[in-house]
């Protein structure tokens, strides 16, 4: 039987596309024989036709035809992109980057060896029937990023302290304990890791009590602020309040209201000499 070079669960996943495949082209191929019955039943009912009443028929078929075929070809593109979005999506689960050559795509010989694939497969003699509970299905993944590599890691340390044990056991048959791998190194792996755990929790521990302490200083340094202002206006109002209260403020004082009373004075006798109106 022709083999793609894949391997059963692959390879059962590609026969269950040819087989949605192979139905969407059937049904299309049926929707075009029906295009040309239609017209064969609704326009074909005279003996002869003029050339352009032929032209007519023949346009409007073309036109309908046309329209089916661009139609199944567009949805066969859209298809193919859901279906590579499935796979693409499942890659990136895994941080994954899958590749395309899409030059492949038109080699002839890739081509005729899926020909001979879906000959083998799809034929009335070779036909096969798979039941839907034995159907390989897409691996659900509903957890992703660092809990699914963890689910992997625990896995991992599973078959590794199974593979431990059956080591243990073949080593005690036959009297030999020079190689044996003690459970110990399974049980550092697992301080270790949740020592990590633990640091990383005291790391987020602390990031939270500092941002707690920078807010609790900015608030001191606030109120700390307002209170050096208020005090440094009283001081200025008592610095003026004592300096109006010096010998020298007086003296000022004193000398001020003396020239005022120069002024008034010289004020009055400048006005007698003035001339009446």
């Amino acid at each position: 039987m022709a083999e793609l070079g894949l391997n059963e669960h692959h390879q059962n996943e590609v026969i269950n596309y040819m087989r949605f495949a192979r139905s969407k082209r059937g049904l299309r191929l049926k929707t075009v024989d029906s295009c040309f019955q239609d017209l064969k039943e609704s326009r074909l009912v005279e003996e002869t036709f003029t050339v352009d009443e032929v032209s007519e028929v023949l346009n409007g078929l073309q036109a309908v035809v046309h329209s089916e075929v661009e139609s199944e070809l567009i949805n066969t593109a859209y298809t193919n992109v859901l279906l590579l979005r499935q796979l693409f999506s499942q890659a990136e689960k895994w941080y994954l980057k899958l590749q395309t050559d899409i030059s492949e795509l038109e080699n002839r010989e890739l081509l005729e060896q899926v020909a001979e694939f879906e000959k083998a497969e799809f034929t009335s003699s070779n036909k096969k029937s798979i039941i839907d509970s034995m159907k390989p299905k897409l691996a659900p993944l509903h957890e992703g990023g660092a809990a699914e590599l963890l689910n992997k890691a625990t896995d991992a340390l599973d078959e590794k302290s199974k593979l431990e044990r059956a080591l243990q056991d073949l080593q005690l048959e036959h009297g030999s304990q020079k190689d044996f791998i003690k459970a110990q190194d399974l049980s550092d792996l697992e301080n270790t890791v949740a020592a990590l755990k633990s640091e990383f929790q005291k790391t987020l521990n602390d990031q939270t009590e500092n941002q707690k302490s920078l807010e609790e200083n900015l608030a001191t340094a606030k109120h700390d602020l307002l209170r050096v202002q208020e005090q440094l206006s009283m001081a200025e109002k008592e610095l003026e309040k004592k300096f109006q209260q010096t010998a020298a403020f007086r003296n000022m004082k004193e000398i001020l209201t003396k020239k005022n009373d120069q002024i008034k004075d010289l004020r009055k006798r400048l006005a007698k000499y003035e001339p009446e109106d």
